[in-house]
Order: C-alpha cells, then structure tokens, then sequence
C-alpha cells in the first residue's frame, strides 16, 4: 500500500501534514503504486456486467478508484483491517454509490466476507501489501522510524499487541528470531542483545530509544549501506505485531480459490518475504501435476493458473522518481485458466 500523495482540491485525500493527526483532513489525492499497470493487466477479466472485484488492501482507495473507473461494469468489494482508512476511502468514492461496499475485515477473512455477501466467486483480486501513506504518516500510530512515537504499529487499534509490548516481553532468543526472520537482519542476535540490556534500564515507550539502541547493535562499516540501521528491525516488528505472514498465508489459496475461471489475481509485494510466498503459490499453480513421462496431461492435472507477469514485474524510473516508497514494489499477476476437477 506504499503511495504518494499530490495536489488537487479539497476533500479527495490526505494531505501528509494533516495525516500526522487522528482526523486526517482530505486535501490531496493518493496515486497507488503501479496503478497503470495493475488496471491494464487486471480490466479484461472485468469487462462483463456484473463483474466483481476484491480490493483486500484498500488503504484510502487509489487503486479501488482506477478499478470503479476504467471498468464501469465491475463491481467492488473494498477490505481493510484499518477503520481510518476505510472511513477516507469511502468519503473518496462516495461518487460510486452503491457499486461499492466497504468491509471492515483482515484480508484472510476472505471467505467469510463473500459468504456474508452471498457471492460464490469473483473476478480479480488485488492485495497490494505492506503500508499505506496515511499509516507511515500518522506519527502517534509508531510506523516511522524517522520521528519519535509511541511504540504501536497496529494496523488495527482493537488489537492488544503492540510493538512496545514485544521489545519489552521477548526474551532475547525469540526478539533475535523475529528479527532475523522477518527483517531479514543480518545482526538479529547483537540487536536483541542490546535491546535487552537497554529494557533492562528502562523499558522502551517511544521509537527514537529505540533507534539508537538498534543503531548500536549494527557494525558501523555496514550502516553506510542497506537504508536506515533501524529499518530492518521496525519491519520486523510491524509484521510480527499484525501477523502479517500468518494472514498472507491464508489469504493467497483462499483468493485463489475463490475466482472464477478467467479471473485474475493480482499482488504488490514490498519485500522478499512476502513475494516469495506469492511466487510459490503462482508457480505451483502454473504447473502441471502430472509425471512428467505421461504423453499426455488428463485435464485434471492441468495447471490451473496461467502466470501474466514474467518474473516480478517493477516500477519504472520515473513512478519511483516521484514516489520513492515504490521502489521496493514486486508486482505478480496469474489468471485462472480452469478448475481442478476430482
């Protein structure tokens, strides 16, 4: 969900400053990540009457906005585990009217978001991962390093676990193997160690303590490459506190499953993790599952997806010029091209 924000009239979007706030005034508009793209490669599996569309990350709804728009007959099912953002989402659209329906859900509650709407399959899908501008914005929600807030990082305020909560109770074996696992950090041990000993004196409540004590653990020959010292570790600490991989895995086979032939499933991943996951999935779901000596593949082997995006396709120069928060974007489009059958 990483995007921009640029100038147009009142009352489209957030504008930055005012983001840092609760009550976010809507004074620009948020250009998605690889809009252009995604819309081209997702529309032909939306041009008939009645069509469906699953947005299961809609952030303030750039990308729900281009779907409703270059696909007139479609309509939208707006997820988000995140109130505020729906509440700016819907405000965004409200020009749709009915052809829109916002939940209030996790991405992975999926299937029961379609059962309580009564609706057997639908056409696309898209997940664009990670977080949105409104999220990295609001300073008091703790998701940017650069400035000092309370340590929260919930994407859903209901929840109880905080990122506060896991540098202060972890012990140091699980702390270092969230970080090694999650933000791939190369010095998980030494940065869990130092955060330790540094709770130990004073337990932690703001992000900038923080900062300096991962900082420290990092040798300083390696923090002139790689971004912010303490960017691995606040990734690692976001995607444990919202289980962010637990929901992925569940939601990938259950979007999967839930299109109709000729449907389309699109994801933007913004770090090796989660786009490994969406690789596998589509690559196991190219593949036949016939021995490869048959002379012949029975129907019901066949592979069910066709993949749509050679590789992990990435933003051009100049979207990363103007947003630099897609430079990490990985997207991977497949359609459904037939069902398993018994």
């Amino acid at each position: 969900m990483d995007d921009v924000l640029t100038d147009v009239p009142a009352s489209d979007a957030p504008d930055s400053e005012a983001a840092a706030s609760t009550s976010p005034d809507l004074t620009r508009i948020h250009v998605p990540v690889m809009r252009d793209r995604i819309i081209e490669l997702l529309a032909p599996a939306l041009a008939a009457p009645g069509s469906v569309h699953v947005d299961g990350t809609t952030g303030m709804g750039g990308h729900v906005e281009a779907v409703l728009e270059a696909c007139p007959q479609a309509q939208v099912i707006a997820i988000d585990r995140d109130p505020a953002a729906l509440d700016i989402a819907s405000r965004r659209l409200a020009r749709f009217g009915d052809r829109v329906t916002f939940v209030e859900a996790v991405y992975d509650e999926l299937p029961e978001v379609l059962a309580e709407l009564g609706i057997a399959e639908v056409n696309s899908v898209l997940l664009d991962l990670g977080l949105s501008s409104l999220q990295i914005d609001q300073r008091e929600r703790g998701f940017a390093y650069s400035v000092d807030a309370p340590l929260d990082m919930r994407m859903d305020g209901k929840q109880e676990l905080t990122a506060a909560t896991i540098v202060n109770t972890y012990d140091r074996r699980l702390l270092a193997r969230i970080l090694r696992i999650y933000g791939e950090e190369r010095f998980a041990d030494r940065v869990a160690a130092r955060i330790v000993e540094a709770r130990e004196v004073e337990p932690f409540t703001t992000s900038a303590r923080l900062v300096d004590v991962v900082a420290s653990g990092i040798p300083m020959a390696t923090r002139k490459t790689g971004g912010h010292p303490a960017k691995r570790t606040f990734q690692a600490l976001r995607i444990e506190v919202n289980a962010e991989l637990e929901a992925l895995e569940g939601v990938l086979p259950a979007a999967m499953d839930a299109l109709a032939v000729g449907g389309r499933m699109a994801v933007l991943a913004y770090h090796s993790l989660e786009d490994r996951m969406v690789k596998n999935l589509f690559r196991e779901g190219a593949t036949d599952k016939a021995p490869r000596n048959l002379p012949v593949v029975p129907e019901g082997m066949r592979a069910e997806l066709m993949l749509l995006t050679r590789g992990a396709e990435k933003p051009g120069a100049d979207e990363v010029l103007t947003n630099p928060r897609a430079a990490s974007a990985r997207l991977r489009v497949a359609e459904r091209v037939r069902r398993a059958t018994a």
